[in-house]
């Protein structure tokens, strides 16, 4: 279905004339980003209102080309005078810079074939919510994570509920023009226990969604926060062993961003990459098939162009394990004499499998389920990586004994192919809409 977004003309106007001063200035080539954003926020703490804030703010960012010179810098003055004023002394300042040849906009064929579709990206609900309705999502949060203590346990809630509108024009010197608009709500709610032991474990949960509607229930959500908080009560450390691990979903987007952070273009063109040169060889298991789509209704990573104006397209990342693309802008296709893809991800798209977290530790048996990891760090370079973890160990397929203050540490290019179970279950308040993993054979550091 094609449709028409309809964007502030104030918004037009200013990325246009932008454009034209940067040009009339000397510029070779230009682009221009008007956007502004309006967002709110309420914080609400053990029983009481704690913070309400609200901000509405506009700006233009530019991107200036002068013979092969690069600059890219931002204002929030609109004001005629103090654009042209701002654009000249960019220019200025993109005259002393080193000349770099591939630095240029995108060729003007990668704008061509943006499809007209209805993203859905933008509830109405939002410019129509009451501060009054806002303080109600935050207070129920609080109530729903207290209905879940029956012993007294919890120590403080706080929670915390959001919306923001944006909207944003972009221009470009070689004719390229495109909007967007969105909109996001977000609910979180931390809760703190007290530990027998006198430690005082802290546990969250949240939802991110597109729409209002689509947020889970205020008393569902801090339930879910109570209990993942009580649940941290007696945790110890497990003993060091080999075992299976299952990824909750809420947590597996850590190591898929441990991935992708390997594929960016320039990490590959910088020989920065444990993936560089590896595309079409298989570096995961069969199970890993990952795909980008930019063009799911709602989807918060949903867009018909990127951020420099490439037409959005499903890209196919991982193929039954094998490698299959890279995220290329057109700065670092160049350099790399390759076509363009997209410069970062929108939404993930998983081949699913048939069972929810539940029925995959009834496979595992044995093993340990990690509801969070705890620091650590992963090299680009290397894929070698070590994080902290907590969770459950797993005895006879059901949950068992919490525990903490345990390390797993490996390669990604080994961990990847000991992928042995996708689950059914992406999570849906995230781009990357991952679903529970399990692995084979981790090595876990506890006592």
């Amino acid at each position: 279905m094609s449709t028409t977004i309809e964007i502030d003309q104030d918004l037009k106007d200013t990325a246009r004339r932008a454009v034209e001063l940067a040009r009339t200035h000397g510029a070779t080539e230009a682009s221009a980003t008007a956007g502004r954003m309006r967002e709110v926020e309420v914080q609400w703490r053990d029983g009481r209102l704690e913070k309400v804030s609200e901000a509405t703010t506009r700006g233009l960012s530019l991107q200036l080309y002068l013979d092969g010179r690069y600059s890219s810098v931002s204002t929030s003055d609109l004001r005629p005078e103090a654009l042209d004023r701002f654009i000249a002394d960019g220019l200025a300042m993109t005259r002393a810079l080193a000349r770099d040849e591939h630095r240029r906009l995108p060729d003007a064929e990668l704008y061509a074939g943006r499809a007209a579709l209805d993203l859905s990206i933008e509830d109405p609900r939002q410019g129509q919510l009451s501060a009054e309705e806002r303080q109600r999502f935050a207070r129920e949060l609080e109530e729903g994570a207290r209905s879940a203590d029956t012993k007294g346990a919890i120590l403080s809630v706080t929670t915390g509920f959001g919306d923001l509108f944006r909207e944003s024009y972009r221009v470009t010197s070689n004719g390229f023009e495109g909007g967007a608009r969105g909109t996001q709500f977000v609910a979180s709610a931390e809760v703190s226990v007290q530990d027998p032991d006198g430690r005082r474990p802290e546990e969250s949960d949240s939802g991110f969604a597109r729409f209002f509607e689509d947020l889970p229930a205020a008393n569902v959500l801090g339930r879910r926060a109570g209990e993942r908080a009580l649940g941290r009560i007696g945790a110890t450390k497990g003993e060091s062993a080999v075992l299976p691990m299952a990824v909750d979903h809420k947590v597996s987007g850590r190591l898929v961003s441990m991935l992708l952070g390997s594929m960016s273009g320039a990490s590959i063109q910088q020989k920065r990459s444990f993936l560089e040169g590896r595309e079409g060889e298989k570096v995961g298991s069969d199970l890993l098939t990952l795909k980008d789509e930019p063009h799911v209704k709602r989807g918060l990573g949903s867009r018909l162009f990127d951020g420099e104006g490439l037409a959005a397209r499903e890209l196919t990342l991982f193929e039954q394990g094998v490698l299959r693309s890279y995220f290329i802008d057109s700065y670092y296709g160049r350099k790399l004499q390759r076509r363009p893809t997209t410069s970062s991800p929108s939404n993930l798209a998983w081949t699913l499998g048939t069972k929810a977290r539940a029925g995959l530790l009834e496979d595992l048996r044995d093993g340990i389920l990690v509801t969070g990891f705890l620091g650590g760090n992963s090299s680009a370079v290397t894929g070698d990586f070590s994080l902290g973890v907590q969770g459950f160990r797993v005895r006879g397929g059901q949950l068992a004994e919490p525990v903490s203050e345990m390390n797993i540490s490996g390669n990604q290019l080994d961990l990847w192919k000991r992928l042995v179970a996708v689950g059914a279950d992406p999570y849906p308040f995230s781009s990357a809409r991952t679903p529970s993993l399990v692995f084979e054979g981790v090595q876990f550091a506890g006592r």
